[in-house]
């Protein structure tokens, strides 16, 4: 057996930043990190390297649970981004970073209009952004799809989320935190005044544990009924040549996303290539994340056929890798945060798609709850309230199933929903990749 100060279960994103974080505080602190598999295996990896300052996934997600907070979200979560880069300077982090901006692409004219008003909510926040119409659009990335968009140029960058997340561990280890992959915790309980953490080859013994467990099965209950796993879907094109990026356009290297429901998130990487991936959102009945699920060729060839169909000049491009993984996604979608045994261990799980920036805060916050520090944080209700849990199996599949279909049929009337998802939004569920 051996001894910590502190253990977080969870080597990917916001472990590795808690890890990160407590030990530039601390030197002298004893860290040891529990990976079950491998740094950038999981989510942290698989991610499409969208790196956003939102904590509460987009400012109208905000203010329909938390209005009078958003404000004080918005200012934390730029702080949070420009920490993230100073951090990644520090270190010496080889991740590609951009800051290009994103756009929500509108393919109806309903969602233009939309979207007008989301430029309103987010200048009124402090952010630069400008309604493109189709012409101002199609000058940015040229599509058949697109009728217009909305150009958020502050807080959106873009990185390589698996360079990014080995970084951070190789930083962590330079200024003395321990990392065990292939580690997989199998017990959590009492130890005296602290946490006994078990794992296959051996027990720690620590002051605090934090757990960043994702999408994978968690020791704690308030954990397990309220975040469930989604698999979504990648693909990645071989390189363009210089008359195929002529076609496209897309000198500004923003990365897009769609206003539908479904959507699809895209960007140029750094060698040329187009990432392309989203819309199909896969849960499996029970929430089991097995490694069988992180290939699907159903959701791969719909992935191709609706990527041709946005960009028709680059019919016959192929398609040079292609990845799976699961979204730790919760009802609120955005991260939710709790401590038990106590006060002893904390959590900060649930991001829903939206976590290569505010992981760093999560883990702030995860923190601050196992020390008592940072009042201001903790008494905001977005650290002190929890989303609404999912229903148990059978019918949390069946209601995924049937919100899924829902979405689906609200995408084909121009974003109208139907009486069961105004009843979700009522009741504070949702659906959301």
């Amino acid at each position: 057996m051996t001894d910590a100060d502190l253990v977080v279960v969870g080597g990917g994103l916001t472990g590795l930043w808690a890890a990160l974080t407590a030990i530039e505080r601390d030197p002298d602190r004893r860290i040891v990190v529990l990976e079950s598999e491998g740094i950038a295996t999981g989510a942290s990896g698989r991610n499409g390297g969208f790196m956003s300052s939102s904590l509460v996934h987009g400012i109208a997600n905000g203010l329909s649970r938390f209005p009078g907070e958003v404000g004080t979200l918005e200012r934390l979560g730029l702080e949070n981004l420009d920490q993230i880069g100073e951090r990644i300077d520090r270190y010496g982090i080889e991740c590609e970073l951009g800051k290009p901006g994103a756009i929500e692409v509108a393919m109806t004219p309903g969602q233009l209009e939309e979207l007008s008003g989301t430029e309103e909510e987010l200048q009124s926040y402090g952010h630069q952004a400008e309604l493109l119409d189709q012409t101002a659009m199609r000058e940015q990335v040229n599509s058949p799809l697109f009728t217009g968009g909305l150009w958020q140029k502050t807080g959106e960058w873009s990185a390589d989320p698996v360079a990014l997340t080995l970084g951070l561990a190789n930083a962590a280890t330079e200024l003395g935190v321990t990392i065990h992959e292939d580690s997989e915790v199998t017990g959590l309980g009492a130890e005296g005044e602290g946490v006994l953490v078990e794992t296959a080859s051996g027990s720690i013994r620590t002051k605090r544990a934090l757990l960043a467990t994702s999408a994978f099965r968690s020791p704690v209950r308030a954990i397990r009924s309220r975040v469930i796993p989604v698999f979504d879907y990648v693909l990645v094109t071989e390189p363009l040549t210089p008359s195929q990026w002529e076609s496209v356009g897309w000198a500004a290297h923003q990365g897009l996303s769609d206003s539908s429901n479904r959507f699809h998130y895209y960007r140029p990487i750094a060698d040329g290539r187009i990432l392309w991936g989203g819309y199909d959102a896969i849960y499996h009945y029970g929430g089991r994340v097995e490694e069988r699920y992180y290939q699907r060729d159903q959701s791969f060839a719909g992935l191709a056929q609706r990527f041709f169909t946005a960009f028709p000049q680059l019919e016959g491009i192929r398609f040079s890798h292609r990845w799976g993984g699961a979204i730790d996604t919760c009802s609120r979608f955005f991260a939710f945060y709790g401590t038990t045994m106590r006060g002893r261990v904390s959590y900060a799980v649930g991001h829903t798609g939206l976590g290569v920036g505010a992981s760093r805060f999560a883990a702030r916050v995860g923190l601050a709850l196992l020390d008592q520090t940072e009042p201001e944080l903790l008494e905001l209700d977005y650290v002190k309230k929890k989303p609404v849990p999912f229903p148990p199996e059978p019918f949390r599949w069946a209601t995924i199933q049937l919100t899924r279909n829902r979405l689906a049929a609200a995408d084909r009337k121009d974003g109208r929903e139907g009486l069961w998802l105004r009843l979700l939004s009522r009741l504070g569920l949702g659906f959301d990749s």
